[in-house]
């Protein structure tokens, strides 16, 4: 069972979705607009976060955006009528995980929320260990990033793609590679979404953003972490 929180100011959707999700076994909480949206969000007690982008108060994008600023945030799912691509892009840029345009089929609705929830799953049973390269520190069962002592404030995405680099140092992995790995294989995303992860990785983790040490580019394939494991 996970606990949903469904931010929808259409009260008959609202209502609907909260009522398969019920069917499906998880604990369903709604609210109607943004600032009791972004509220409940804040609290911190939600694996997944079902959420309008136009919404009265605070916008979905503001919301995700106020998120994204914390260590960690739950799994969210943007529900639009707004169908352009530019808007599409922008949620996910901003750290949203997937994005249904409306009007949407419920059991569609139900698959995509399974689907990232089985992504907040470990991989493996077996207890995560610590990685150190130098002054960075990544410890996957915290999951928390220290470097030269001060923790870092990744969000999910950024500790996830973090993760799957230094796991395995030197390894070449192509934008694709990334974006099955670290947002899934059923995402529908952009490449380009790796790039401005990375970015914002850098602009945390190196020494100097310009002239990375630890998440190196390789030109015309992909990137590759470049730390040596302590």
């Amino acid at each position: 069972m996970a606990r949903i929180l469904i931010v929808e100011d259409d009260r008959e959707i609202a209502a609907l979705v909260a009522a398969q999700l019920e069917r499906a076994g998880h604990a369903v909480r709604a609210v109607h607009d943004g600032e009791a949206g972004l509220a409940a969000a804040l609290e911190g007690d939600v694996d997944l976060l079902v959420l309008d982008v136009m919404l009265p108060g605070v916008s979905g994008f503001e919301i995700v955006e106020r998120l994204r600023r914390r260590p960690t945030y739950p799994r969210v799912l943007m529900l639009t009528a707004r169908a352009e691509e530019v808007d599409r892009v922008l949620g996910l840029e901003l750290g949203a995980d997937d994005y249904l345009t409306k009007p949407f089929s419920l059991r569609e609705l139900e698959a995509r929320v399974r689907a990232l929830l089985r992504r907040r799953e470990p991989a493996a049973a077996a207890p995560l260990g610590r990685l150190v390269f130098g002054a960075l520190e990544i410890d996957p069962a915290a999951r928390r990033v220290r470097l030269e002592g001060r923790t870092v404030n990744l969000t999910a995405r950024e500790f996830d793609l973090l993760y799957e680099l230094a796991r395995h140092p030197g390894r070449v992995y192509t934008r694709t590679e990334l974006l099955e790995r670290v947002w899934g294989a059923g995402f529908e995303g952009y490449e380009h979404t790796v790039n401005s992860h990375i970015s914002r990785l850098r602009s945390k983790i190196e020494p100097d953003a310009k002239n990375p040490v630890y998440v190196e580019t390789v030109w015309g394939v992909g990137y590759r972490f470049g730390g040596e494991e302590a």
